[in-house]
């Protein structure tokens, strides 16, 4: 009676729950029905119940596919590198700002590395054509130093791709991530820096006795986020820089997923990889998660 009770005054705030619920059923629990379709063989002119089953046929074809695995090396590739520079960049990015005592310059910084987020990849993919064509800007100022002597289209050359892929994704969303680090940094009581400094602890190492440690939690929600989506690569940023030239080096799952659901209408085979990926994506949350475990005292963030 009492948890009726409870649930009776707080009436109001279910009341505004319940639309972001509604939604949640609607989109992403009813859809889930449409997965037995990697068990199919589907065609538009099936229903989902109609079509015949093949089992485990398409993951088979998966197996087999040389152009899928070509995707998942690209994948982990543009992925890994995306791990170990924009998870580490944000994070000594946030210390200095952090660390800044002119209030001014720290808001003009701050705006400045969140301004491109806000860009779709359109916008951002369209400037980045522009400067690495031919006579794009990066190499009038590499023949100025005379790193080169004539212009090259970069996007057109597939051993620069993932490095372009890396450092556009950086420069779009470091400052982004920031936020939560600044957040988690504001909260920490200033007598713990107080008392370092008394003790005559440096910058440095206030850092790594004090910030880092306090910073744990939210550091380890982002580690486990940022391993379990390392099977799923930006699609905007790939569509947009993907061309004919460089498919070998920037074709990922998701792009794949995509082209051969989408655009070549085969919906079972496409269904079954993203099956596949979204599996072991749940695996290396957990398994993240257990390793994180460490970082926190045996506290789990999310499990």
């Amino acid at each position: 009676m009492k948890k009726l009770k409870k649930f009776y005054d707080q009436r109001q705030l279910h009341w505004m729950v319940l639309p972001g619920v509604a939604f949640m059923i609607v989109f992403n629990y009813i859809p889930i029905y449409g997965i037995i379709i990697a068990f199919k063989n589907y065609t538009i002119i099936d229903t989902v119940s109609s079509a015949p089953w093949v089992g485990l046929e398409n993951f088979r074809i998966i197996m087999e596919d040389s152009f899928f695995w070509e995707a998942v090396r690209n994948t982990l590739a543009i992925s890994l590198m995306k791990l170990f520079l924009g998870f580490a960049i944000p994070i000594i990015l946030a210390i200095m700002i952090f660390e800044m005592r002119d209030g001014y310059l720290k808001k003009v910084i701050q705006t400045i590395s969140y301004i491109p987020h806000f860009f779709s990849w359109i916008v951002l993919g369209g400037m980045l054509i522009s400067w690495l064509s031919t006579s794009g800007f990066i190499n009038q100022i590499m023949m100025s130093l005379g790193l080169m002597n004539q212009g090259v289209n970069h996007l057109l050359d597939p051993d620069k791709y993932w490095w372009i892929a890396v450092l556009s994704d950086l420069w779009k969303e470091v400052g982004w991530g920031t936020i939560l680090y600044l957040a988690g940094m504001s909260r920490i009581d200033p007598t713990f820096y107080e008392a370092a400094r008394i003790d005559g602890a440096s910058k440095l190492t206030q850092i790594r006795t004090i910030t880092l440690p306090l910073l744990a939690p939210i550091i380890s929600l982002n580690l486990i986020l940022n391993v379990s989506g390392l099977l799923g690569s930006n699609l905007d940023q790939t569509l947009v820089l993907m061309n004919a030239q460089n498919q070998n080096k920037s074709e990922v799952i998701n792009s794949f997923v995509y082209r051969m659901g989408l655009t070549q209408g085969d919906f079972s085979y496409a269904t079954a990889v993203g099956l596949g990926i979204s599996v072991i994506s749940i695996v290396l949350l957990v398994i993240t998660d257990r390793i994180t475990r460490k970082m926190n005292n045996g506290r789990s963030v999310i499990l």
